[in-house]
């Protein structure tokens, strides 16, 4: 494997690459992979106007970037099955019955019908839904259309995803940092474990990192294949994130490796903190993680003393209990070591001042105080509400030059659990009507129960898809939307970092396919508001964003990859950090504010039930599949007919299970089935649940859902106060009490992936 040519600007300026050869009447575009989220840079071949190939980029500095997914992306955008036109509902919700409508016919029907709700309701009884991949972004126009609407109430699945972590690192510092992968000494994996075809830059840039030297920590229950190649593997009991980093703060103060200096000039709370740390040593982390306290201990060490180390972000602590104070834990550690706008640390990057930002486009400061303290979930979890987050807004523009900062899209969000709870009538007020883009809720946030019961109870629900998922299934119209290949791109990682980068358009969409940026400002014109988004096209819309650059937006996407502002380092020096204090809040100002305790703490487990005796983890993905897609392509199926749950050895022994049976996973809220593997990298006590499954060959509508019913993990996903973490309301998906009972296979039991040209289903067993 080619190791990834390090990011540095002087490097980036001068490299120099050739273009591979094409075959004759081969047409080549440097395009950005949507089919997940870390958006990697490649090349489409293009014959007779179709992307016929996928590869990876001609630029040394992203060569290498690509998986699977990305490869077999023209054929699973070519699907039968994909959505073409806009589809109406005439039977009942969730009947399957739909007739095909025009785009006019839709948005005139979808317009009238949602300022007849806001005007009954008010704004606030609208919520939306969106997702960062697949059909990209949605560019800042839905926050900005809703914002002048007044509306607050937007979540996305960032919420259990990176958007929480970087509104939680702001807390902190103001910002959310990304890791200098290419000159640090150490990297830390806590729970993550980037693979060849998942994460697969980040898997590239830590395979390089350790060839030239440096060290690999992992903390994860499972023997995962990252540590497997670790320096040390540190397998804490799953959701003892928190317990592990006390432990390792504990080592680090006690034995002064931390950095004095820094600590004394840029800090605030040391003291409080170490008297909080104290409450951790080493013989109750232990106890509390099942790790030897010795092993601990020289974890910490290397971290502190190995040079500029990094935390990469990851989704574990991201869906925990104790996910607030996990996040801020690692940002504390970063900050007490040094590593903080360091190189080989951690980077404070911050806008690109030739880019117009999403956040601007957003206009968050339209919305009006009283329609801000709407926002559902703010009152009871207010973290990455605009209740805390605006508290930031004025060190957010004496540092970064604009008062907000909506960075991974996870800065100004409603609380999922407590839209769904207004949706189905238990909130403070009604939500009546639901849009969701390029996002299948039922399966995406906890408490599908719950979800489903929302939906029902909606006056108006309007999907934006490529395919019918479960969640589509249950909507008044679904509208048709392009894919990556179809559309240019602006990427600017989601405002995280100054980096941008662009993708050209491949193709034309098939059907009616139409882009986000058609979707919202057809919306604006059918609810009387067209001014709010005046670009005739998305083009244009990007020729606006990129002007300073002196270039319009096909030129630059035609002369870089990359447009980026030289990194400087240590800026906090000029500045301070974008926080109420200008310093590292090591004990949150703005969490004592709010009323929550100001330093991390550590809740442990509810005492298991006898009759959930076992824990689930669920998230981890199978490398075909992308959260709950591409599970109609049949090159991905073949590779995984069924959901497969993982026990240990001893474990399905003692259960009397083997190798391929049927099991069901049980707990309160509900029950999925799954297939068994048996797999030595698995702990005792644990259950490994896949996140997303449905099946697009199975029967739609309410009654079946394409299988979710049967398969969707998010059945299982608890979001009761034991359950959620208390700053941000969002649930505990890394340890929840289940049990695992043998079960018999169920009739829609995939036998075989039929790979045909002519037929694409998977078939059901008999």
């Amino acid at each position: 494997m080619p190791a990834p040519v390090p990011f540095d600007p002087e490097a980036i300026v001068s490299a120099e690459y050739k273009e591979r050869p094409v075959p004759e009447g081969v047409t080549t575009k440097r395009t950005i992979c949507a089919t997940c989220d870390i958006a990697c840079n490649v090349v489409t071949e293009v014959r007779k106007g179709r992307v016929t190939r996928v590869r990876s980029s001609d630029n040394p500095i992203f060569r290498d970037n690509i998986c699977m997914k990305g490869i077999i992306a023209p054929k699973a955008y070519a699907h039968p099955n994909r959505i073409l036109h806009p589809l109406k509902r005439v039977g009942e919700r969730g009947s399957g019955e739909w007739e095909q409508v025009s785009w006019d016919e839709a948005m005139t029907d979808i317009g009238a019908r949602l300022n007849t709700i806001i005007d009954q309701y008010g704004p606030e009884a609208w919520a939306v839904s969106t997702s960062q991949w697949n059909t990209a972004t949605d560019h800042g126009l839905g926050r900005r259309i809703m914002n002048h609407v007044g509306n607050p109430n937007w979540i996305s699945g960032v919420a259990l995803c990176a958007g929480n972590t970087a509104a939680i690192n702001k807390l902190t510092y103001g910002w959310f940092p990304i890791g200098d992968f290419n000159n640090t000494k150490c990297i830390v994996l806590i729970g993550h474990n980037p693979r060849r075809h998942s994460w697969t830059p980040i898997y590239n840039y830590i395979r390089s990192a350790q060839a030239r030297g440096a060290k690999l920590i992992v903390m994860d229950p499972r023997r995962s294949s990252n540590a497997e190649r670790a320096d040390i593997w540190l397998p804490l009991k799953v959701g003892s994130d928190v317990a592990m980093l006390f432990g390792w703060l504990k080592v680090i103060i006690d034995e002064e490796l931390y950095d004095k200096e820094f600590v004394s000039k840029w800090t605030l709370g040391f003291s409080d903190l170490r008297q909080r740390v104290n409450d951790y040593p080493l013989e109750r982390v232990a106890k509390l993680t099942g790790c030897d306290p010795e092993m601990i201990a020289k974890a910490a060490r290397i971290y502190a003393t190995q040079g500029p180390s990094i935390i990469p972000w990851t989704p574990i602590t991201d869906m925990q209990r104790n996910s607030t104070s996990g996040i801020r834990l690692q940002s504390i550690l970063r900050a007490i070591c040094g590593y903080i706008d360091v190189p080989g640390g951690e980077t404070l990057q911050g806008f690109n001042p030739d880019i117009i930002n999403e956040t601007e486009i957003e206009m968050h400061h339209v919305l009006s105080d009283e329609q801000k303290a709407k926002q559902l979930g703010s009152d009871a979890h207010p973290a990455f509400t605009y209740r805390a987050q605006t508290k930031f807004n004025e060190a957010t523009k004496r540092v970064y030059g604009q008062e907000y900062a909506n960075l991974v899209m996870g800065c100004y969000m409603a609380t999922p659990s407590a839209t769904f709870r207004a949706m189905a009538g238990k909130g403070p007020y009604p939500v009546k009507a639901f849009f969701f883009l390029g996002n299948n809720p039922l399966m995406s946030y906890a408490n599908m129960p719950l979800i489903l019961e929302a939906m029902q109870n909606q006056d108006l629900i309007v999907a934006h898809e490529q395919f019918m998922t479960p969640s589509a299934q249950m909507a008044d119209y679904v509208l048709p939307g392009d894919s990556w290949l179809e559309r240019p791109w602006l990427h600017d990682l989601f405002g995280w970092m100054s980096a941008v980068r662009l993708s050209e358009k491949s193709m034309e969409p098939p059907g009616e396919c139409l882009s986000t940026f058609e979707f919202w400002k057809r919306l604006a014109t059918s609810i009387g508001r067209p001014e709010l988004v005046p670009w005739d096209d998305l083009e244009s819309f990007y020729d606006y964003r990129v002007a300073k650059t002196g270039m319009t937006f096909n030129q630059l996407a035609e002369s870089t990859d990359i447009y980026f502002a030289k990194p400087e380092f240590r800026q906090y020096e000029k500045k301070g950090f974008a926080t109420p204090s200008g310093k590292v809040e090591l004990k949150s100002s703005v969490l004592e504010d709010l009323g929550f305790d100001p330093l991390p703490y550590f809740r442990e487990d509810p005492e298991l039930d006898d009759q959930y005796p076992l824990l689930m983890f669920t998230g981890v993905r199978e490398d075909g599949f992308f959260q709950t897609a591409f599970r109609h392509v049949p090159e991905m199926r073949a590779r995984h007919l069924e959901p497969e749950i993982y026990l240990s050895p001893k474990q399905a022994g003692e259960m009397g299970l083997k190798e391929g049976d049927w099991v069901s996973v049980q707990n309160q809220l509900g029950e999925i089935k799954a297939t068994l593997a048996i797999k030595d990298a698995m702990p005792d006590g644990l259950v490994r649940v896949p996140h997303g499954w449905w099946k697009p060959e199975m029967e739609q509508g309410k009654a079946c859902l394409s299988g979710a019913h049967d398969y969707a993990d998010s059945q299982l996903c608890r979001d009761d106060d034991d359950f959620l973490d208390r700053e941000q309301g969002i649930p505990h998906l890394k340890g929840i009490p289940c049990r695992v009972v043998k079960a018999d296979a169920p009739a829609t039991a995939s036998q075989t992936a039929s790979v045909g040209s002519k037929k694409r289903v998977l078939e059901p067993a008999e």
